[in-house]
């Protein structure tokens, strides 16, 4: 496919830049999902436990 050794190097340097980018946005966009996820629930059970009346 690649004749000069330089092009296939930078090729794998462009392929090896594009997966950590993937993996970056993937891991975060997990933790940002978990984040999000944990924080309804806790607004969940909060609305959910009656709240002590004053007299």
């Amino acid at each position: 496919m690649f004749t000069n050794p330089n092009l296939s190097l930078v090729g794998l340097f462009w392929v090896a830049l594009v997966l950590l980018g993937g993996v970056t946005l993937g891991v975060g966009y997990l933790t940002w999902a978990e984040w999000r996820d944990r924080r309804r629930q806790q607004e969940q059970s909060r609305s959910r436990t009656p709240s002590p009346k004053r007299r």
